[in-house]
């Protein structure tokens, strides 16, 4: 099959024939049929941001196809059936506390390597080999529909920031960082499961509006200035009452200040969880947590079961998976695909790979 391959780390990728993979025990094989580049996924493969990744190896953190091969322990998966692959894999022997990997990604801690080494290759090929709880089923789909459906992972992962932090309808809620891919997802899915109100923040003007035209008069956007207190208070303002959840996604490039801008509006008894990238510590006050019995978790990922109640929200029409707007690029045209991702990464905008 073909197949993108990153040979080493800061080395452009390259489109090689390569051994089909090989069915085992509690494991499926998909033709690809569609799968979404990541914006950031050049500071991925440069090893800037430092990725638990060994090359070489096939990219690709997910992706839609059909089935072309089931193994003896699916009961309900049949071939042909359009299925979405869910990169995030589980080790089975230690269901309190698995150890995880992003299929085509990253490891989640030195451990996972080892369940990384047998799942090691991602969605940039022809066929993927995946775990048989990875795989969803979609029902009917067309070529275009799969394309939408790459769409997905930009609501999964804030959903499960969602979920964890027990969000319920009518709540305000703020998105910190809500111009990205996850950020504009994260808006979207606030709305689709009740939030009373959304405070999108983000330093883009337009990208901020285009949320705001798309999404309706419940999202309230609140333009950044990377200025702490002058930045809180706007996002005090903007807000229609006390601020229930904060949920950040800002990339690993913002600084400890935008997350504390954020995270300290909100009320008392309030939730804050943390899905982003930023690195040093974000040294929130101590006395101000205590007091104001505020809850703060990191989210990394969803639940398993958190797929097919998201697939069934966007089947309801809750979700739409046309606000998103797609370029595709054919597999010979890889490279040209991740330039094109980072370089116009924003709401609703998709890079997608049809391999």
């Amino acid at each position: 099959m073909k197949a993108a391959v990153l040979k080493a780390l800061g080395s452009p990728l390259a489109v090689e024939i390569v051994p089909d993979p090989v069915l085992g025990t509690g494991e499926v094989i998909v033709d690809v049929a569609a799968t979404k580049v990541l914006a950031y996924a050049g500071e991925v493969f440069s090893g800037k941001r430092h990725y638990l990744l060994e090359p070489p190896v096939i990219p690709g953190a997910g992706g839609i196809g059909r089935v072309r091969e089931v193994g003896p322990d699916a009961t309900e998966l049949a071939v042909g059936d359009w299925v979405l692959c869910d990169p995030t894999v589980r080790s089975r022997d230690n269901p309190q506390a698995p150890d995880i990997i992003l299929q085509g990604l990253t490891a989640g801690s030195e451990r996972a390597r080892r369940l990384q080494a047998h799942f090691h290759d991602g969605s940039w090929a022809e066929r993927i080999r995946v775990p048989t709880e990875c795989v969803v089923r979609l029902g009917p789909l067309s070529d275009a529909e799969a394309v939408a459906w790459c769409a997905f992972g930009n609501f999964a992962v804030p959903y499960g920031g969602y979920v964890a932090a027990g969000l319920q309808a009518g709540e305000t809620v703020l998105v910190n960082g809500a111009t990205g891919a996850f950020g504009s997802g994260a808006v979207a899915v606030a709305l689709a499961m009740g939030a009373g109100a959304v405070i999108a923040t983000g330093r883009n003007h337009q990208a901020l509006d285009l949320l705001g035209r798309r999404l309706g008069e419940r999202v309230r956007p609140v333009h950044m200035l990377v200025d702490e207190e002058r930045d809180r208070e706007a996002i005090l303002n903007a807000a229609p009452g006390p601020i229930d959840l904060v949920l950040d996604l800002l990339p690993p490039a913002a600084t400890p200040a935008q997350v504390r801008a954020a995270l300290l509006t909100v009320r008392p008894y309030g939730r804050v969880v943390l899905m982003g990238g930023v690195g040093p510590d974000i040294a929130v006050p101590y006395v101000w947590l205590m007091r104001n019995c505020v809850t703060v978790r990191g989210q990394w990922m969803y639940p398993r079961e958190a797929l097919p109640r998201l697939v069934a929200m966007v089947r309801s029409g809750l979700l739409r998976l046309d606000y998103h707007e797609a370029r595709c690029f054919g597999l010979e045209e890889v490279n040209d695909a991740v330039a094109h991702a980072a370089a116009n990464a924003g709401p609703f905008a998709m890079t997608v790979l049809r391999p």
